[in-house]
């Protein structure tokens, strides 16, 4: 057996080796890493709200009330009047029943899964699914059925031939690729098998739809059972947290069994207050996704002209496929070089030969840093 330090020996010859990088500034569009000023496009900040006065201001005013932790579990004394209100007011804007708050996405996503299904049943997921996903079956012990990535003909089959399928989980938006998943027919075969399914909507929530309601608004679809649906508060809103939205019976049978709600300190109230402020501006400030949505646009015009192909995604992740790990790398250092932040994404993130710069855009990016970023490409690339 190899020892602890030939693993990571190994794992440095296949350019694979993680590595951190430390920040001494805000996120932002301009950030201070490692000693450098960097234009940055690798933050999933999407709307620009985590260093917004407003957010800042009532994370500042949440403390002053309630102090900086939780102290306990929501189901002991945690539960703060702002959690509390948090939950009614993200039920409120995506049109659900309930909300109930949880520390992470990641944790939201092992507490459904694991609440929801048992070892007798079958798990159907997305071959894409982020990790959280994959980890939450893995957890159950449940059978597991990976589907081809967004094929419902797969997935239709499976299910065909399954007397039990417990729950069918997928990314709504996937977080390398940028696509969305399939949510119209996802749901068709839920309702005609009988089987719950989880969204996870990371990276919709607050940027997709008119409204910023997330994929579903974006596609005309409404969520009700047997959707359950997932999403997180760090990414367009700028801040920390997950929630899981629907029904009055889901939520309340998550309180009674989700592990990872149980069994786990609430957020810190302030963190509920500044989230509060953040979804309040998204209602707002619809310019902020328009001009997102104008800046995707016009990198996906460059890059064309500059001739190369990227994957068909339509939101703020916008995947530059290298391929091997050593192609990502070094394109990052060039960028790097060029004053841009773009950190290389390669396996096993990603699947074997697909290692990619993964640029993602904020709404507080603006035309002349797109432009400065395709001149950087033209360059990273080619050389």
């Amino acid at each position: 057996m190899k020892t602890l330090s030939e693993e990571l020996a190994l794992r440095r010859a296949k350019h694979l080796y993680r590595e951190r990088h430390v920040l001494e500034s805000p996120t932002g569009v301009e950030v201070r890493l490692d000693g450098e000023t960097l234009l940055s496009f690798c933050s999933n900040d999407y709307l620009g709200l985590a260093n917004h006065p407003r957010v800042i201001d009532a994370f500042r005013a949440g403390a002053n009330r309630y102090g900086v932790g939780a102290g306990a579990s929501h189901l002991v004394s945690g539960h703060s009047r702002a959690h509390h209100a948090l939950e009614e007011e993200l039920a409120d804007f995506i049109g659900t029943e309930r909300a109930l708050l949880f520390s992470t996405g990641y944790m939201a996503n092992l507490g459904v899964v694991g609440a929801l299904t048992d070892r007798q049943e079958v798990i159907f997921e997305d071959r894409l699914n982020h990790a959280s996903l994959i980890d939450a079956a893995r957890l159950t012990r449940a059978k597991v059925i990976r589907y081809a990535h967004a094929d419902t003909e797969h997935l239709s089959k499976m299910l065909a031939q399954t007397p039990r399928p417990g729950l069918i989980t997928t990314d709504a938006v996937f977080s390398m690729d940028g696509d969305m998943a399939p949510l119209a027919a996802l749901h068709s075969l839920a309702v005609r098998h009988n089987t719950r399914w989880l969204a996870d909507d990371a990276h919709g929530f607050g940027v997709l739809g008119r409204n910023g309601y997330g994929s579903f608004e974006h596609l005309g679809l409404t969520l009700k059972p047997p959707v359950i649906y997932m999403a997180t508060l760090g990414k367009a809103l700028g801040v920390f947290g997950a929630f899981v939205a629907g029904e009055t019976a889901l939520i309340e049978t998550l309180i009674q069994r989700a592990r990872t709600y149980i069994y786990t300190t609430a957020l810190p109230p302030a963190v509920a207050e500044a989230v509060r402020a953040s979804l309040r501006i998204v209602r707002e400030e619809s310019w902020r996704r328009e001009h997102l949505q104008v800046l995707v646009e016009r990198f996906r015009m460059g890059v064309k002209q500059l001739g190369y192909s990227l994957t068909t995604s339509a939101t703020p992740i916008q995947p530059l496929i290298l391929g091997e790990a050593q192609a990502a790398l070094d394109a990052s250092r060039r960028l790097r070089e060029q004053g841009i932040l773009v950190p290389a994404i390669r396996p096993p993130t990603v699947p074997e030969g697909s290692a990619r710069l993964r640029i993602t855009f904020s709404a507080a990016h603006d035309a002349t840093h797109v432009d400065r970023l395709l001149a950087a490409l033209e360059e990273a690339i080619s050389t």
